[in-house]
């Protein structure tokens, strides 16, 4: 089995035919990325539909699981429950850059903005990819947003892309990823920037990887080249100590990094539901292995793309017949499942990465071959 092809499989419902966000009509994703020595970064853009976001806004609202981040736009999305820009990730120190890139971009389309009109809520989300870029360099520049925004469709590449290039997760090479599920006539997709999770907490469709990593990096230490022997003259998928390069040693400190956690629906919700429908997004997190530690800036946004708000009051306001409270309980199961296949995919579906000063990320595909033998034989874990 390639990995990278067919990452671990993740609940039971049904997937869109793209198996990510873009299976959710209108919606379209693209990344500028930066792949130079000591730079590993870029940007990462959704695009709710491919009209005018400042004149025909969605619905949105975000959910703060643990706030240690630098993001910008989450107060007027609180506020008045709308995007009006694409939404832009990059890294920490990329924020102020890209979010003059929204503006310039809104006042081209609009030049009424700040003037004759309100001014326009840029929204960018970030991570801090300092292990493996160069972030003091503040490489990434507008035309990087620019980038990524004429590059976005509904096929995009997944893993160390992007905004994900420099991105670590659970001590693996971590980035972008992205997955949908059906949930009766209504469509959820996720798309994640994944750089969180100590590397013990792992858990796989319910399996404790992070655990068995641990066990064989014990061993490992303890028998010294003897058992380096045994596990090259071993089987592939007799467990744990038969892969030799397991990450980047032991993790022992706190959780640190982030994730920004993206989901859309074409099911008809308002503000205050969408906002119930990101917290969702922290169940599939948790169900990784994350704790959302002090130090991980862990935020979910949700939107709909059933109906337009305009920005114009001479336009007629949109009345849509939202969805009944009682319905909504399958797409808060399709959430926590597309988030938890999301963040799959981001390892699965990265490559190994060499940033600055000689650091490393690789590949969970590339430190563990012998991954689908050791879920196939493994149980599920019941506690951590």
């Amino acid at each position: 089995m390639d990995g990278k092809r067919n990452p671990p499989r993740i609940g039971e419902l049904p997937t869109g035919p793209l198996d990510n966000i873009c299976d959710v009509p209108g919606v379209t994703v693209g990344h500028a990325t930066l792949d130079d020595g000591p730079i590993q970064t870029g940007v990462t853009v959704v695009r709710p539909h491919g009209g005018d976001l400042y004149r025909d806004k969605v619905p949105a609202a975000a959910s703060v699981i643990n706030g240690f981040g630098k993001s910008t736009g989450l107060i007027q999305v609180e506020e008045l429950g709308v995007l009006e820009t694409p939404i832009a990730l990059t890294n920490t120190f990329g924020v102020g850059t890209v979010a003059n890139a929204q503006i310039r971009d809104a006042v081209r389309a609009n030049p009424q903005v700040g003037r004759e009109w309100a001014t326009v809520n840029p929204l960018v989300f970030e991570c801090n990819d300092g292990y493996l870029n160069d972030i003091q360099a503040l490489a990434v520049t507008e035309a990087h947003y620019g980038q990524a925004l004429a590059a976005a469709g509904r096929v995009f590449d997944q893993g160390a892309v992007g905004a994900g290039r420099g991105m670590s997760c659970f001590s693996f090479k971590g980035g972008i990823g992205s997955a949908s599920r059906r949930a009766g006539d209504y469509t959820v997709g996720a798309l994640v920037l994944a750089n969180y999770g100590r590397k013990p907490n792992l858990t796989v469709a319910g399996r404790p990887f992070g655990r068995w990593l641990r066990a064989a990096e014990s061993a490992s230490a303890a028998d010294g080249a003897a058992a380096v022997a045994g596990a090259n003259a071993g089987a592939a998928g007799d467990g744990p100590g038969r892969d030799q390069d397991l990450g980047q040693g032991p993790d022992n400190g706190p959780e640190k990094g982030s994730i920004i956690l993206l989901l859309a629906t074409d099911a008809p919700l308002d503000a205050r539901q969408l906002r119930r429908l990101a917290l969702r997004a922290g169940a599939g997190l948790a169900r990784t292995g994350s704790v959302y530690g002090h130090g991980s800036g862990d935020i979910a946004l949700a939107f709909s793309t059933a109906y337009t708000v305009p920005h114009l009051a001479e336009r007629e306001m949109p009345a849509p017949r939202l969805l009944h409270e009682s319905r909504i309980d399958p797409l808060f199961e399709a959430a926590a499942e597309a988030t938890e296949q999301a963040i799959i995919h981001a390892l699965w579906r990265a490559v190994t990465v060499r940033g600055r000063d000689g650091h490393v990320r690789q590949a969970i595909t590339e430190a563990i071959p012998s991954w689908s033998a050791w879920l196939a034989a493994a149980p599920v874990s019941t506690s951590s």
